[in-house]
Formats: structure tokens, sequence, C-alpha cells
């Protein structure tokens, strides 16, 4: 009977770890998302400007050319639960860790989790 119970306190334990990762990965990949719309816009903006250095893009650029017609720039909420906003004056976007650097908690910087990816 107690094996059977220690059985079951593992499996339940090992189901809330898989939950929590699980929740990370959700947050990445949505974060990854909002810089994939971010980054197709900031595209757009330099087809319809080529003139334009990247580094002198800012947010009030890239707005009118995001999806769905949005008033204001995505952001993305961290692992902690923090809001995070998105650098445009680089390419591809990056997401502001808050003190200008990039915020990718993910292992690699182009595995879709946190960045814009390949």
């Amino acid at each position: 009977m107690t094996i059977v119970i220690m059985v079951l306190l593992a499996l339940i334990r090992s189901g809330f770890y898989v939950s929590t990762q699980m929740g990370e990965w959700k947050r990445g990949r949505e974060a990854s998302e909002v810089l994939r719309q971010v980054y197709a816009a900031q595209r757009l903006y330099l087809a319809d400007n080529p003139t334009i250095s990247v580094s002198s893009i800012t947010s009030a650029n890239i707005i009118p050319y995001l999806q769905g017609g949005v008033t204001t720039m995505p952001t993305v909420i961290s692992k902690t639960g923090t809001t995070l906003s998105i650098i445009v004056n680089v390419s591809p976007p990056v997401i502001n860790s808050g003190n200008g650097t990039a915020y990718d908690p993910s292992k690699f910087t182009n595995d879709s989790l946190w960045d814009v990816g390949e």
C-alpha cells in the first residue's frame, strides 16, 4: 500500500513539473509569435522606406504596419510575469529585458522561443 501511494505521489509531482515546463514553453512561443509580427511589420516599413536605416526605426514607424490595425506596440510577458517591450531598431527585433539588452531565457538564440528564429 505504501509503495502504491509513493508511486502516485511521484506521478503527481512529475505531472506538476511537466505542466510548469509546458506553461513556460507556451509563454516563449507566444513571445516569438509577437516578435515575428513585429519583424514582418518592420520589413514592410523598410520596403516602403528603403532609404531609412534600421537603427533609426521607432515603434511609431512600425505600428501602422502591424496586423489587425492595432494602435499600440505589442508587449510580451516574461517567465516571471513581467511585461516587456520590443526593441525595433535592430533587425530582427528583440525583446527588451528592461535595461536595453535582449531577453531570451532559452538556451539558443534561434530556437523560435523568445526570438524570431530562423
